[in-house]
């Protein structure tokens, strides 16, 4: 996923040179997310996850090997670029809510803010490392080296899916009183149920200001590395990593004492801070300054998802794990409206005034949280 990120925006930057269609693509790749996600969470919880997971890995991998295909033979188009990030999106649609139901249920209750912290680890491990080597090996080889990679690497992931337990293929139960609910039922109660727990209502609005106005400045790194910094794809994978380590940092203090912090407040100042370092990477000219501003970017971009996820799983009870990880899925779905926004503020504005005024507006939006959902402050 994350050499794709470098990957796909390079090659669509490459083609295009238009900022404007980094944030469209994005946009694409998010769109299942809108009109798939109920659907998806609710077949995690009546249907096999595990099967779910390891089909998703198969197709990605055939999308991965056909846009290496299509480089090497020179015939690839933005537009296949737009078609195989919308069938990405549906993948990791069905992936996701699957795959994080079955690590809450791999672990006790107790236990669970450290589970999802040690996932965080894993996730910022490869947010460290692939950006890197995505970036070496299209200056290496091709943008299509990295895909072929990317190819292997779902086929790595799909061996690692098979010794997983048949105990953790479905929830625990259909419906609170064990009768079997109908599709539409199903989907229906998982929303009513991410409403009416307060705890999991804060933490959702909390990811969702962030994933509006913060998280899209990402998008715009390949018209900061190429344009401002002039460093290349290279330079952008090492910026992806630098806020991989930070991340990582964090994530490694959450998996280690994270059933012992106030996670509400650690949640909206975490965000605030985000949004004020990213605002100060969009104002760095210098390539060192920026790597290492991309490090505290890191640091505080757990806040508004590992954080967010453990408070989420803690306070959902096992029967609707899957339809509430897809709420949280549809985070994303704000992501592609912010990396659709700051697209074309960047067209008119310029990539770093467009990340700065977005960031700024996060972090105001994290401390109009904080002051109109009280709830949100209280959360353990």
């Amino acid at each position: 996923m994350w050499m794709d990120q470098v990957a796909r925006g390079w090659l669509l930057y490459e083609l295009t040179s238009s900022p404007l269609q980094l944030g469209l693509m994005r946009g694409i790749q998010a769109l299942p997310l809108l009109v798939l996600s109920p659907i998806a969470g609710s077949a995690a919880d009546r249907h096999d996850r595990k099967l779910q997971i390891m089909v998703s890995q198969i197709v990605d991998a055939i999308l991965f090997a056909i846009v290496a295909f299509l480089v090497i033979t020179g015939r690839i188009q933005p537009w296949h670029i737009y078609v195989t990030a919308f069938l990405d999106g549906i993948v990791t649609t069905f992936q996701q809510p699957a795959r994080l139901a079955m690590m809450a249920e791999s672990v006790p209750t107790h236990h669970l803010t450290n589970a999802v912290g040690l996932g965080s680890v894993f996730f910022n491990v490869s947010r460290s490392t692939g950006p890197a080597l995505a970036g070496l090996l299209i200056a290496v080889v091709g943008t299509h080296g990295s895909y072929i990679a990317q190819s292997l690497f779902q086929l790595a992931g799909l061996a690692c899916a098979l010794p997983l337990p048949d105990s953790l293929r479905h929830a625990s139960a259909n419906s609170k009183h064990g009768e079997r609910q109908s599709f539409l039922q199903s989907i229906t109660a998982g929303f009513a149920y991410g409403w009416s727990n307060e705890a999991v209502r804060a933490a959702l609005l909390i990811t969702a200001s962030a994933s509006l106005f913060i998280i899209p400045f990402t998008t715009m790194l390949p018209v900061i590395a190429r344009d401002v910094l002039g460093v290349g794809a290279p330079g952008q994978g090492f910026l992806l990593t630098a806020m991989g380590i930070g991340a990582f940092c964090s994530a490694v203090v959450i998996a280690s004492i994270g059933d012992r912090m106030p996670r509400g407040i650690l949640m909206l100042v975490g965000v605030t801070l985000y949004g004020l370092s990213v605002v100060a990477f969009s104002a760095s000219p210098w390539f060192p300054l920026s790597v290492g501003l991309m490090v505290v970017v890191g640091l505080f971009h757990v806040s508004s998802h590992a954080l967010v996820h453990t408070v989420i799983q803690t306070y959902t009870e096992a029967e609707f794990r899957g339809r509430i990880n897809a709420l949280f899925q549809l985070a994303q779905v704000v992501n592609t409206i912010g990396a659709t926004i700051i697209g074309a503020l960047a067209s008119i504005l310029g990539a770093p005034p467009a990340i700065a005024g977005m960031a700024a507006l996060g972090a105001l939006a994290s401390v109009a949280i904080a002051v109109a959902v009280p709830v949100a402050r209280r959360i353990r």
